[in-house]
């Protein structure tokens, strides 16, 4: 079975919403977007590694899926998380097929469990949660998530959307992998217990 894979960036106080530009998700008056930007040349060559060294496909949901469609699709290699951002299939739980122009991408919808469960059952690499705020709650409540695997900025929000939403239910977790890097940000892999 495949295995799925949240991939997200926080501020200290849990915050998952806008970390690379006030653009990128200002919904519900959300006003700090760009927060993690001053840490990214040192921070995404280790996402790069940690992340995005083996194959794997993109689960999206439709608001962060039109985040990525219509930036990284114009950005030209050499850029390495372009090209594999690009050739990755992407699936998208959306209700709507309109608008999946990016290569490589597939709708999704329906029971999130069943389609989830389904695409795990499929053979393919490792799949991958980017961002995706509600669609990461539902799959997390489901217990449909094998790995989280997390970039802690030195920031505090105040606001925001939080990857643990307050109606999940309790759940524990093992370390797995930790590293420290030298402008404060921490990756930490955890599986569920």
């Amino acid at each position: 079975m495949r295995k799925l894979t949240i991939i997200t960036f926080l501020s200290l106080d849990g915050v998952m919403q806008g970390p690379s530009s006030p653009e990128e998700d200002p919904s519900d008056n959300f006003t700090q977007g760009g927060w993690a930007s001053d840490y990214w040349d040192e921070t995404m060559p280790h996402v790069l590694k940690e992340a995005m060294s083996v194959p794997y496909d993109i689960l999206f949901g439709r608001k962060t899926y039109d985040v990525f469609a219509s930036h990284w699709p114009e950005v030209e290699s050499p850029d390495p998380v372009a090209k594999l951002l690009n050739e990755a299939r992407k699936y998208v739980f959306t209700s709507s097929e309109s608008g999946l122009e990016w290569d490589n991408s597939v709708s999704l919808s329906g029971d999130i469990r069943t389609e989830i469960l389904n695409l795990k059952s499929q053979s393919g690499p490792l799949i991958q949660v980017h961002g995706s705020g509600e669609l990461v709650q539902s799959l997390l409540k489901h217990k449909l998530v094998d790995e989280l695997r997390l970039w802690t900025f030195p920031v505090h929000v105040g606001q925001g959307k939080k990857l643990f939403g307050s109606d999940l239910p309790r759940a524990n977790y093992k370390l797995k992998k930790t590293e420290a890097y030298s402008n404060g940000v921490i990756m930490s892999i955890y599986e569920p217990l």
